[in-house]
């Protein structure tokens, strides 16, 4: 298949007029050889299913549909949306461009129930929360087969944390109990336009087998008290939790540790008594 000849984004971005929008955590990505490379983070997509949320000009979309990719964009800027559809017509049948706010919609129902990859460049106000939704509920497995994100590289290191550290809390625990999640790449700020004030990095999950017997729902709440209070001992951050003091007694968890010396298995085991 010959690829068409695209326009450069710069000059994509300027016919129409764009410009980052900061209330809506935007920052443009124009080094196509970047966006190439992060295509390849989840492995081969040719005819794939891809959703990618606040996709913007359509710079990683370009790197999505040369990948071979069929790829549903979710945008909720308007102002996006011309430049899209042109990229629409280049890849023609191949991109479908929704308009409106990725929070509260029904990805599956987009997908109409088929496995598919999500591949974000994530508007910064709303990853984490987009982030924990995909990882969340009672469920398991999910319809994605992978999440590939930009993040901030401060709530990356946070995903892919260990405990022990500052770092690890309540991301971690979420995405390495249901994945296995690793950083795959770091992306410099001078990347981006505007240049944020942070520094980035591209997070990769892959679901894994959710353990039996363990409430998403209790495992959120322990995790939500523990953390919330992380310079507390257990037995004082958890005392607000039902039966979390008792199941600590049951397990033979100290109940004097911190929540961050806890590891992902030590946190299911309380919710899985929790559950019972």
């Amino acid at each position: 298949m010959v690829e068409p000849e695209l326009p450069p984004l710069r000059e994509v971005i300027a016919r129409h007029g764009l410009c980052a929008s900061k209330s809506l955590g935007q920052n443009f990505l124009f080094d196509e050889h970047l966006l190439d490379r992060i295509a390849t983070v989840p492995g081969e997509l040719s005819g794939k299913r891809v959703l990618e949320v606040g996709p913007g000009p359509g710079g990683l979309t370009r790197a999505l549909l040369r990948a071979g990719a069929q790829v549903t964009a979710i945008e909720m800027d308007r102002r996006c949306l011309p430049a899209l559809a042109e990229l629409g017509e280049a890849f023609p049948g191949r991109l479908t461009v929704i308009q409106g706010d990725a929070l509260a919609m029904d990805h599956d129902a987009f997908m109409e129930g088929e496995p598919y990859a999500v591949l974000s460049n994530l508007p910064y106000n709303v990853g984490t929360a987009l982030f924990t939704r995909w990882m969340g509920g009672e469920e398991w497995p999910p319809n994605w087969t992978s999440l590939t994100l930009m993040f901030q590289q401060e709530v990356a290191q946070r995903i892919v944390a260990q405990p022990g550290g500052s770092a690890y809390g309540r991301l971690a625990v979420l995405a390495q109990w249901r994945g296995t999640a690793r950083l795959a790449m770091k992306v410099h700020r001078s990347a981006f336009t505007p240049p944020p004030k942070v520094m980035s990095a591209i997070v990769h999950v892959t679901p894994a087998t959710m353990p039996n017997g363990v409430s998403a729902a209790k495992l959120e709440a322990i995790t939500a008290a523990a953390f919330g209070q992380r310079r507390k001992m257990l037995r004082q951050s958890l005392k607000s939790v039902p039966g979390a003091l008792d199941a600590l007694d049951a397990l033979g968890i100290d109940p004097t540790r911190r929540a961050e010396t806890l590891d992902v298995e030590e946190f299911v085991a309380v919710a899985r008594a929790l559950s019972s």
